[in-house]
Formats: C-alpha cells, structure tokens, sequence
C-alpha cells in the first residue's frame, strides 16, 4: 500500500473507521484518525485502550498492509447493548 492511499483514507471527512488488514492475517481497528501515522514506508498504529488513548504501538510496514475495510459502526454499536 502507498503511504498516500493510507494518509487519504484517514483524512477522509466525515472520518469513517477502519480496519487495516496485514499479511501475518492480523488486523487493526482504527476507530480515530489520530489512531494512525502514516509515514514513507510503514505505518504507526496504536493499539489497546478501546475508550481511551492507546495502550501501545505497532509498527507495520507498508508492505504488509493487504487491504483497508470500513468499519460498519453500527454493527459495533449493536455489539456493545448484548
């Protein structure tokens, strides 16, 4: 993935979450644009602290990132009543 394509997607407005998907099959939900730092060729995600700020940091090279998808909202919403 190109860090423009990246940085477009999280500048969006209205700002829409995402999921970042890698090739080790692991995924980040990104639920803020300030979530994620797009740089040349890797991309900075905080991770943990669903509510709050970030517990921690990934780094994951751009290389890695296979796909971005939208996060349906609702659904996460519906998910949090149960």
């Amino acid at each position: 993935m190109r860090a423009e394509d990246l940085y477009a997607f999280t500048r969006r407005q209205p700002f829409v979450p995402f999921r970042i998907h890698s090739t080790d099959a692991r995924s980040y939900d990104v639920w803020h644009p300030d979530q994620v730092i797009p740089m040349r060729s890797r991309v900075i995600v905080g991770v943990g602290g669903e509510e709050s700020p970030p517990d921690a940091v990934e780094h994951l090279s751009l290389i890695h990132v296979v796909r971005l998808e939208e996060i349906d909202v609702d659904l996460r919403h519906n998910a949090d009543r149960k």
